[in-house]
């Protein structure tokens, strides 16, 4: 019985081997030396293929959302997304006196969000362990959102009633 496996073990190595080598004289074209004509042709085809797909993170129609909504979404990790504000306890809620209630659904074990919603006064937790990161011109402040309830942040929890800028949200189960 050993012998069966040991033996199958033997094909499958050899196999893989085999499938490498294969690949390898496929990729270089079975020539080390080459010509040059060989090169430049290999090259040129190279040099038109399309480009590597690069992930910024950036968020997407975050120029639409500015132009209607007055809200920068910069950039995420596509886990805390803009949502319509139906009242679902499932959303967060962001208050500001420069614009209308904005929400947020988080999906996955962990969100980030970077935006910039001025005049913050109060976010509304959902079921996610949350922070804020705001700024009052040079001085920035994080704030602990409670779970499901309401959180005084910027002005209402500033001594001096200043307006903050919203800049980050960081969600986690």
């Amino acid at each position: 019985m050993k012998m069966k496996a040991r033996s199958a073990i033997l094909r499958i190595v050899g196999a893989a081997a085999a499938a490498g080598a294969l690949t390898w004289v496929a990729a270089t074209g079975g020539v080390t030396g080459g010509s040059s004509t060989e090169s430049i042709a290999t090259k040129a085809v190279a040099d038109e293929g399309p480009g590597y797909a690069i992930e910024d993170f950036a968020y997407p129609n975050a120029d639409k959302i500015l132009a209607e909504q007055k809200i920068k979404l910069k950039s995420g990790d596509g886990h805390i997304l803009l949502a319509e504000c139906t009242g679902a306890p499932e959303l967060m809620e962001v208050f500001s006196h420069k614009s209308e209630k904005v929400c947020f659904r988080v999906t996955g074990d962990k969100g980030y969000l970077s935006l910039e919603i001025p005049a913050v006064f109060g976010v509304k937790g959902n079921n996610y362990a949350a922070r804020v990161e705001m700024s009052a011109g040079t001085e920035q402040k994080t704030f602990t959102v409670d779970k499901n309830t309401w959180t005084a942040v910027g002005e209402t929890a500033d001594e001096q009633g200043r307006d903050f800028m919203l800049l980050e949200i960081r969600t986690s189960k």
